[in-house]
C-alpha cells in the first residue's frame, strides 16, 4: 500500500493498493509515463493534458485507492487518518506500508502515531521513501490531487476510487 497526501479544504490521504505480483508491471507503466530528465511524477507540477494522459492510463491499468480525509490541524487530521489507512491494510492483508516521505519531523511523528497502532502486531511493515525512488506513492499522489481538486478531475479518478473514508473534524 503506497500512501500520499494533498491539502485543498481538507487534509486528505490517498493509498494505492498494489498486490505484490503486480509490482514489477505497475512500477514499469508509472516509470515509462516520466517526461525525458523527469525523476518522478507530481501531480501538481503537471499540465493539464498530461494529468489527463495519466488517469487515462492509471485508469486503464485498474489501479485500487482508498481517500481518507478530514477537517482540522492537520497533523491531528494525519495521525487519526493513519490509523484508519493502518486498520484497512490490515484488514486487507497487507504487508507493507509506503509513505511518501516527509521532512524528518514529519517522518518520525508519523512512526511515532504508526507505533501506537496493531501495525507491529500484524507483521504490517511501514516505511518512508522520497517519492522519486517508489513509483507506487505516485499513483496516490495523483488521486489526492485530483480528489481535492474536484468536479472534473474527482469524476476523472472515481473508476480508481473504492472507498472513501470521511473523518470529519478533528481537534
Amino acid at each position: 500500500m503506497f500512501v500520499d497526501e494533498s491539502e485543498r479544504g481538507c487534509y486528505l490521504l490517498a493509498a494505492a493498493v498494489v498486490p505484490v505480483p503486480q509490482l514489477q508491471k505497475t512500477r514499469s507503466l508509472l516509470r515509462g509515463l516520466c517526461l525525458a530528465g523527469e525523476r518522478r511524477l507530481h501531480f501538481k507540477s503537471e499540465n493539464d493534458s498530461r494529468r489527463r494522459l495519466i488517469i487515462a492510463r492509471m485508469v486503464a491499468a485498474e489501479f485500487r485507492v482508498r481517500v481518507y480525509f478530514g477537517k482540522g490541524p492537520s497533523e491531528a487530521v494525519r495521525g487519526t487518518l493513519l490509523d484508519h489507512v493502518v486498520a484497512d491494510a490490515i484488514e486487507l492483508g497487507v504487508q507493507r506500508l509506503v509513505l511518501d516521505s516527509r521532512d524528518q519531523a514529519g517522518n518520525k511523528r508519523d512512526r511515532s502515531r504508526l507505533a501506537k497502532t496493531p501495525a507491529r502486531v500484524h507483521d504490517l511493515l511501514y516505511e518512508h521513501m522520497p517519492s522519486s525512488s517508489e513509483p507506487g506513492t505516485w499513483i496516490a499522489d495523483a488521486v489526492a490531487w485530483c480528489h481535492g481538486a474536484g468536479g472534473d478531475w474527482r469524476r476523472r479518478i472515481d473508476p480508481l476510487v473504492e472507498c472513501v473514508f470521511d473523518a470529519g473534524v478533528v481537534q
